[in-house]
């Protein structure tokens, strides 16, 4: 039985809508790669007045490339994210190449982008305790994201993703 979803799911391509829905039931909507149709943006504007919308892009830079203009132009988007390393097949990556139980767990662990409700972690915080600044610190990052199913991300992103996800810099220090 397929597992339903009450929103809109934005992938990237043909290949992804496929491939989810042959275990998900929900409404797909296909940036066809990173220059997103102004239809397509104007859609999502529309809707996300009154039905969630998950972005499910590719764990690679033109899926964050999608992300970053989606952001600018859609508020309260919920951010999914597949693991690189569970998202290969065939020397490519992305989300068809994924697993059902890594999309579903990506799926029910979103980053919400919503301004007004976003933590207050710092550059400097993130220095201190070894996460910025270090010959380490991606390392330590990885882990993070991990734990919490960020996605991967430099730094910057890393500093964001958490403090939409309103993680403490109390949990952040537990999961090192």
């Amino acid at each position: 039985m397929k597992q339903k979803i009450d929103g809109i799911i934005v992938v990237e391509g043909k290949s992804d809508v496929s491939f989810l829905s042959s275990f998900i039931d929900a409404e797909f909507v296909t940036t066809n790669g990173s220059e997103i149709p102004e239809k397509t943006t104007e859609y999502l504007q529309k809707s996300s007045g009154n039905r969630d919308i998950f972005v499910l892009t590719d764990p690679d830079s033109p899926g964050k490339r999608i992300r970053d203009i989606l952001d600018q132009k859609i508020p309260n988007l919920k951010h999914c994210f597949v693991s690189k390393e569970n998202s290969i097949k065939k020397n490519k990556v992305g989300v068809a190449e994924s697993t059902k139980e890594e999309i579903l767990k990506g799926l029910a662990s979103f980053v919400e982008s919503n301004e007004s409700r976003k933590g207050s972690v710092t550059h400097s915080e993130l220095f201190l305790i070894g996460l910025e600044g270090n010959a380490d610190s991606e390392t330590k990052r990885k882990h993070v994201c991990e734990k919490f199913h960020l996605g991967h991300c430099n730094a910057k992103t890393f500093l964001k993703r958490i403090n939409y996800a309103r993680i403490s810099l109390e949990d952040i220090k537990n999961s090192i």
